[in-house]
């Protein structure tokens, strides 16, 4: 029922925000008088705020055509190689042909996006910083509510046997990559190949900023999912998709759900950031004001996750803490990361990370005992939080170029 209200509320405001959109282009607009009335910078600022507090935000787009590689601009080309129901497979492809591609033999990156709200796009600056010295492919994970019921149901289990897909699709001289909560699932992907001799197992792996031993330094994002009993999260987060998309009567965990969420961990720095915003339009300064609009464009576009999916996630990794118990079945088989003993391991924190706590991604190297120690590395990023591990210029400036440094001592 709150998934009905939801719709039936946004269907409201939605005209409500193209006039106050309007009317912001009204008051700024040179060829349009009330441009030149008094306060119009600051009635113009109030409709934009206005609107942008409550449009409907679209899935953002990748906007990534080219990059540079040796000092020579090369365009990219987004390419979809592998369409599964819940996932596609995208390869940023180099504007090359065969022979230039082969001359520059550059490595190939597995970057498995997380599947926990946002879209894969929130890793566009991660995807950038790879791309100048790697061959990138990405998990574009989708929205359940455009999933028809057709489909079947998603479990944490599809997610890893996606994974390994994807792995034995572009292996076995692949490097993995995965960003928060698919540390997880990932882990488990590729000790399940290790354990079965698949030839196809990655060279590297690196994890960043992710869960992979909740119990260590616990974040609230981690209290909330051991306060609350799992019967909580089926009972009242759990809502169908409405009939207004192609996945109507499937059960998600709603985008807008984990966006309030997301909202209420900060809420004085979001206030914050939005009368910030006001001001500078007001001022007339546009380069700030772009920049929230850039942020916010991807921060409030979210999807919906399945219900099977979410809640497989709260139980096995955030209750039973299956991983580091090593309590964890899949398809019949034990999750065992000590068996995994040629694939290199490197893992990244944030010293400030207030979603994944310190040493929760560091647990992997006590978990992957089979590995030699000359393969494994961990960094620390000094100042920075979860995000700024991925995107921004301190993952720009000091963990892309250890990633990439990583990758090319172990491959």
């Amino acid at each position: 029922m709150l998934y009905h209200l939801h719709e039936m509320h946004r269907s409201f405001l939605t005209p409500l925000m193209q006039w106050a959109d309007a009317s912001s282009k009204m008051f700024t607009n040179p060829v349009s008088p009330l441009a030149h009335t008094p306060f119009s910078q600051r009635i113009a600022a109030g409709y934009e705020l206005m609107y942008r507090l409550g449009k409907d935000y679209e899935k953002p787009a990748f906007e990534i055509d080219s990059t540079e590689v040796n000092g020579q601009t090369i365009g990219i080309i987004e390419e979809v190689v592998t369409n599964k129901a819940f996932c596609r497979l995208i390869h940023f492809k180099k504007d090359l042909d065969a022979k230039q591609t082969k001359a520059l033999k550059q490595p190939t990156v597995l970057l498995v996006a997380p599947l926990s709200g946002h879209h894969s796009t929130l890793l566009r600056d991660t995807v950038r910083g790879l791309l100048h010295d790697h061959d990138v492919f990405i998990t574009d994970w989708t929205d359940a509510r455009m999933v028809p019921l057709s489909e079947g149901a998603f479990h944490l289990d599809d997610y890893i046997f996606y994974v390994q897909d994807f792995i034995r699709q572009l292996g076995p001289d692949v490097h993995v990559i995965s960003v928060c909560q698919p540390t997880v699932p990932v882990l488990a992907a590729i000790a399940l190949m290790a354990s079965a001799k698949d030839p196809k197992l990655p060279k590297t792996m690196t994890m960043m900023g992710g869960p992979i031993d909740p119990r260590r330094s616990p974040t609230q994002v981690n209290n909330l999912a051991t306060e609350k009993k799992f019967s909580w999260f089926e009972n009242t987060v759990i809502y169908a998709v409405p009939p207004n998309y192609p996945g109507f009567g499937r059960k998600v965990y709603p985008g807008f759900l984990q966006h309030a969420g997301f909202i209420a961990m900060n809420p004085g720095r979001h206030a914050q950031s939005h009368r910030e915003f006001y001001m500078h339009l007001v001022e007339g300064d546009d380069e700030p004001a772009d920049s929230h609009r850039k942020f916010y464009d991807e921060y409030n576009a979210v999807l919906d996750m399945p219900a099977e999916y979410y809640l497989d996630t709260i139980k096995t990794v955030f209750q039973d803490f299956a991983l580091p118990m090593g309590t964890w079945m899949v398809g019949g088989k034990q999750v065992r990361p000590q068996d995994i003993t040629t694939v290199a391991l490197f893992t990244v924190e944030g010293e400030l990370d207030d979603i994944s706590g310190a040493g929760q991604t560091q647990a992997a190297h006590d978990l992957c005992s089979g590995i030699p120690a000359e393969m494994q590395q961990d960094f620390v990023a000094p100042g920075a939080g979860h995000y700024g591990i991925f995107s921004g210029r301190r993952w720009r400036e000091m963990v892309c170029p250890k990633i990439t440094d990583f990758i090319k001592k172990h491959g």
